[in-house]
């Protein structure tokens, strides 16, 4: 589930408690948890609702300042089901710590490499890591699909291996785009110094 910049204080202090979603099926489960910038948060119920029975409380609850604000947003995503998803912060996202550690060892360094070599090699369009890894940090904040254009390549499979880029800590989503992490920009000097010496 991804959210609004605005309310990601709200998620993490744990006055955002539910959401309101237009989903053709449901997209959480209970029990499940969904990483997101505010931290990972923890699904607690889910339910299909009639939106005539949404209250002000709810919509205070889900980050609104009335109820008007959230049933327009709702009318914006057309007229499918309407979803309630109730979840409690959970604590910090693992991946943060590991996007803040940029001190890397050799030991570290070479690792990461051969992820990213291995991540090259499983690509049926050849090898495409440090390349976006080098793109998102030319141009932090940038659209996925701007990026995606930029490297030749469709928007899905571009966003998709991103995403395997941020499990290694090395990427972090923006509202708009994306930007390296301390850590992935650890690994483009130290890159780029290593590739210098050969």
């Amino acid at each position: 589930m991804l959210f609004e910049q605005r309310l990601w204080p709200g998620l993490a202090d744990g006055s955002v408690t539910v959401t309101f979603r237009r989903w053709k099926r449901p997209r959480a489960a209970v029990g499940g948890s969904h990483r997101t910038p505010a931290g990972v948060l923890a699904v607690d119920a889910v339910a299909e609702v009639d939106p005539a029975a949404i209250t002000e409380d709810d919509a205070r609850a889900a980050g609104f300042g009335s109820l008007a604000a959230l049933l327009a947003q709702l009318d914006r995503h057309g007229d499918g089901p309407v979803y309630r998803v109730d979840f409690h912060h959970a604590g910090a996202d693992p991946r943060e710590a590991l996007r803040q550690a940029d001190q890397l060892s050799e030991e570290e360094l070479a690792g990461l490499r051969a992820r990213l070599d291995r991540l090259d090699r499983a690509a049926r369009d050849g090898p495409w890591a440090i390349a976006t890894l080098r793109l998102i940090g030319d141009r932090p904040g940038v659209r996925a699909a701007d990026l995606a254009a930029a490297a030749g390549r469709e928007r899905p499979p571009f966003k998709a291996d991103v995403r395997k880029l941020k499990e290694l800590g090395l990427t972090e989503s923006l509202e708009v785009g994306y930007r390296l992490s301390p850590r992935g920009r650890a690994l483009l000097a130290r890159a780029g110094s290593s590739r210098a010496r050969e």
